[in-house]
């Protein structure tokens, strides 16, 4: 019975964060969810629901008006294809955008899986009633320490589901620090349609990127310890420029409290450029991976020190433009192959190595 319903093809309802987040590579992470179920013969919508009140990034604040959002969301739906399948409910006036509201209950009660991106989703009756409900935690460690802390909202939340999966691969293992919680979490990552991420045959610019905050929210506390950022990492590397001769540009968020040190990053040889003015959206973000030479990145600290095996949708991203990446292992060196266009790196000498072998053979790193 089970395999039945597997092989068969499935309603299937997911759950993001791209009119939220009306800004750069938040499209990717959860419309390659609804093209690959697509592209396997499902039949699958998106429903951004999450009872959150629209950020509008023009004006960089939360907003009653939806329509900046409704407008960004259905004009990225259109132009990956899949114009028809969204569902948009905005929290202040409860209005639904995409379908209406009677459609939108339609596909939820006909639907067979609703899977919970980043757990986004707003848990309402008709989500409650679709017979499978999949929890996925894009977030490891800060997950399993809000549920390890007892935080009962997050704890009801989760369980509310019927499968649990994380992005952290390396969860279970002997050298990861994650507390399970009481769930099951079955290791996953994210998917890549390979058909949006077309190798070009132009030579990229002669600079390493990658794009990131400076801090995203605050750490957390866990057995007496403090689960950091992307800062407590990058200024581990930050004299890396002036370890080799290779040009480093990073398109850097301010993060909550705009601490970012622009001033002594920039004095170390590192160049920053501002996500919002050049990545304002998932064309402008595509076409900054496409004409880089590769990634070079940081993880958040809390991957790094938990060892999640966490890995980037962005670095996938990347190595499908035919980008090599020299990246800080979180512990997914023990689940993908290193050494050939994808190397991890611990320490600063490592991240160096790995920068001198892509120069060395850029063509072998780059198919």
């Amino acid at each position: 019975m089970q395999k039945q319903f597997i092989n068969a093809a499935m309603r299937i309802v997911v759950t993001g964060l791209v009119g939220q987040y009306a800004f750069g590579g938040v499209a990717w992470d959860y419309s390659q969810y609804v093209e690959g179920f697509r592209q396997l013969g499902h039949d699958v919508y998106y429903l951004e629901d999450t009872e959150m009140w629209p950020y509008d990034p023009i004006k960089n604040t939360v907003s009653a008006d939806a329509s900046y959002n409704v407008d960004y969301l259905r004009g990225v739906m259109e132009k990956l294809g899949l114009a028809d399948r969204w569902i948009y409910r905005s929290a202040p006036d409860a209005s639904y955008h995409g379908h209406t509201e009677a459609a939108a209950k339609e596909i939820c009660a006909t639907a067979d899986l609703y899977l919970n991106v980043s757990g986004c989703g707003w848990l309402r009756p008709e989500y409650l009633a679709i017979p499978c409900k999949v929890f996925l935690d894009s977030d490891p460690m800060f997950t399993q320490v809000a549920l390890a802390s007892g935080k009962q909202d997050v704890i009801d939340r989760i369980r509310a589901h019927d499968r649990h999966f994380t992005f952290a691969e390396n969860i279970g293992a002997a050298d990861c620090l994650i507390p399970a919680a009481g769930f099951d979490w079955i290791p996953t990552r994210q998917p890549i349609v390979l058909d949006w991420w077309e190798l070009l045959a132009e030579p990229p610019r002669d600079v390493f990127t990658t794009v990131m905050n400076w801090v995203s929210y605050k750490s957390c506390e866990y057995n007496g310890e403090t689960w950091g950022q992307k800062d407590v990492e990058f200024l581990k590397f930050v004299d890396l420029p002036g370890r080799t001769a290779q040009k480093f540009e990073i398109a850097m968020g301010m993060g909550p409290g705009m601490k970012r040190p622009t001033e002594m990053l920039q004095q170390k040889g590192w160049q920053i450029i501002e996500p919002a003015e050049h990545l304002p959206d998932p064309w402008t973000y595509r076409e900054y991976l496409r004409r880089s030479k590769g990634e070079w990145s940081v993880a958040k600290e809390v991957y790094v020190k938990s060892r999640s095996g966490w890995f980037s949708c962005r670095s996938a991203c990347y190595l499908a433009l035919g980008r090599p990446c020299v990246l800080q292992d979180t512990g997914w060196s023990n689940r993908y192959p290193t050494g050939h266009g994808l190397f991890a790196y611990q320490t600063i000498d490592e991240a160096v190595g790995g920068i001198e072998a892509v120069n060395a053979d850029y063509a072998a790193h780059s198919r």
